[in-house]
């Protein structure tokens, strides 16, 4: 099956949302394809109270002509103008004239003794699987790591009824000098920050901080945490650890667009080094749910052709960029992190890879070649920032050979060739190739 659009949005988070539901403004045919079942993404996500500004593009998403394809995953692009997507009810090729990509981020994990213990869970994660119902009243939660969605996810869940029995941010108090000044522009910043910490009040918020090892037989016990040169034991139910954000580069790689310092490279319009390929959000930069929002807008309008448009609101976001340095110091992780993995400590957890084993490796392809690091089900998207923080493997040049699919998908979305569209060019070089032995 084959829809055919003018402007094609993958991801519908918050910069998926502002850039289709702006595009469409324009009278263009738009699609927004996402693989969860509704809209929202990770950061808004569905069965969760919504902000107010969340509530406002849910209600203009549903009142436009925006085609939505929810619970489609892209895996490929047989061609160029065409992505490939699986769902359900089978595979689709979705032809674009010109594409946004809003891929968001996902959580950034570091291997320490332990961390492998059920009930030892991102942040994100935990925090999902309580908005999916999870019971977690009276349950006693560390939360560890950095970043501001470290307070967010103990508020909500201290709103869950958890006992919050420690919130620790690696980065030292002094980052947070400039990081607070740059929230005296942003009201609604502030205004948040202050509903976190008096939904954690009483909590012990420990900075410098970090786990050094979850302790357990068959299931969490406790974390030891250690402050500077102190350190000490902790009993709890779940730890709830993640270190900040790393993007979703994998589509923007199979699309041939220049990855530079592990973002993607957009100019001020937010169009990527290939023309009429857009990209909004984490991608570019980790900068917020607000400036999110704003650069799903400029590439809303770029991709539209509304350029004056989308010249004056990139003149808007450049007036937020104080915040995204900020943000980016005070996430900046300390070396000390390096040292927490011992040589049985699991890096690569789907192939079961130890610490030990990598640092034998001078390079990520060298250590999958002979550890299979990176190989197994998460492709990577796991033990691959890990790796690059732990021996500094540069993972920009690793993006340059990504191939289809993207993710796991069934045999017969990969499709017989000949009944097809859109041919792969792997599928056509194989055809020609075969066709060539035959003569």
């Amino acid at each position: 099956m084959t829809e055919r659009f003018d402007i094609l949005v993958v991801g519908a988070g918050p910069a998926g949302i502002a850039a289709a539901v702006t595009a469409v403004a324009s009278r263009k045919k738009v699609g927004l394809v996402d693989d969860n079942p509704v809209a929202g993404g990770q950061i808004w996500r569905a069965g969760a109270a919504q902000p107010v500004a969340a509530l406002a593009w849910f209600e203009r998403l549903a009142a436009s002509s925006v085609a939505r394809l929810q619970g489609w995953r892209v895996f490929d692009s047989p061609s160029q103008g065409v992505l490939r997507a699986e769902g359900n009810d089978g595979c689709r090729d979705l032809v674009y004239n010109q594409l946004v990509m809003a891929t968001g981020a996902r959580e950034r994990f570091l291997p320490f003794p332990g961390w492998t213990l059920p009930n030892v869970m991102g942040a994100g994660g935990l925090d999902a699987m309580v908005r999916g119902g999870l019971p977690i009243a009276g349950k006693r939660v560390v939360v560890a790591g950095t970043g501001p969605l470290l307070l967010a996810v103990a508020a909500h869940l201290a709103k869950k009824g958890a006992k919050i029995v420690a919130i620790c941010e690696q980065a030292p108090l002094h980052r947070f000098v400039p990081f607070c000044a740059s929230l005296l522009g942003e009201p609604a910043k502030t205004k948040q920050g202050i509903e976190y910490a008096l939904s954690t009040f009483g909590s012990k918020i420990h900075t410098g901080c970090w786990p050094v090892a979850a302790n357990g037989d068959e299931m969490l016990q406790s974390v030891t945490l250690r402050r500077r040169e102190k350190q000490w034991e902790v009993p709890c139910d779940y730890l709830a650890c993640g270190f900040h954000l790393v993007p979703n580069l994998e589509l923007p790689a199979l699309m041939k667009c220049r990855i530079d310092n592990g973002f993607v490279a957009v100019d001020d319009l937010r169009q990527t080094s290939i023309a009429g390929i857009f990209c909004a959000g984490e991608p570019t930069g980790i900068g917020g749910v607000e400036m999110a929002l704003l650069e799903g807008e400029i590439a809303g309008l770029a991709a539209a052709g509304k350029v004056v448009e989308a010249k004056r609101m990139a003149r808007r976001r450049k007036r937020g960029l104080g915040f995204v340095r900020a943000l980016s110091t005070v996430t900046e992780l300390d070396p000390r992190l390096k040292q927490l993995a011992t040589d049985k400590t699991l890096v690569c957890r789907c192939e079961d890879v130890s610490y030990g084993r990598l640092r034998e490796h001078a390079c990520w392809r060298e250590a999958k070649l002979h550890t299979r690091c990176g190989m197994g089900p998460c492709q990577g998207r796991v033990c691959g920032p890990a790796t690059e923080f732990l021996f500094g493997w540069k993972m920009d040049s690793t993006w340059s050979t990504i191939r289809p699919p993207l993710y796991p998908v069934l045999v017969s979305s990969l499709g017989d060739p000949d009944k097809l569209e859109f041919k792969s060019d792997s599928l056509a070089l194989a055809g020609a190739q075969d066709q060539k032995e035959i003569q």
